[in-house]
């Protein structure tokens, strides 16, 4: 039996073999050509990916990378400008910690836990940030 090999540049081979290994490549041609029309039917293509999407999306893109940079250089700018005491509230407050809980640990009073010792700007910086510019306690 003669069992044709075509090669992906296009050329032709034939190989004679017995009879009982032709039959099983052939019978193995069958199977994956098959296998090859049934799978076309339950697969999607990558083009998909923008309409579908999520399960090939790579949440890190060089745009979201850079901004993430950029927000935490700004925020270690924000920091440096603060007294050891207000950076050391603010991390708690980053931290999951409560202004209330903060406030407690600290000794002090809700309404002044983001100011320091000498009362400097910290509550400025909470009306800005944490209510929302409104001023006064809130407690």
């Amino acid at each position: 039996m003669k069992i044709k090999y075509e090669f992906a540049d296009g050329t032709v081979s034939e190989v004679e073999v017995e009879e009982s290994i032709g039959a099983v490549i052939i019978e193995d041609r069958r199977l994956e050509d098959n296998l090859s029309r049934r799978e076309r039917y339950h697969c999607y293509s990558l083009d998909a990916a923008q309409f579908v999407g999520e399960e090939y999306a790579d949440r890190e893109t060089p745009e979201t990378k850079m901004e993430r940079e950029m927000e935490t250089e700004h925020i270690a700018q924000a920091l440096d400008g603060l007294s050891e005491v207000q950076r050391r509230r603010i991390l708690m407050l980053a931290g999951g910690m409560s202004v209330n809980e903060i406030a407690r640990k600290e000794g002090v009073h809700p309404c002044h836990g983001f100011h320091d010792d000498r009362g400097a700007g910290g509550g400025r910086l909470r009306q800005q940030f944490f209510t929302g510019g409104k001023a006064g306690c809130h407690v």
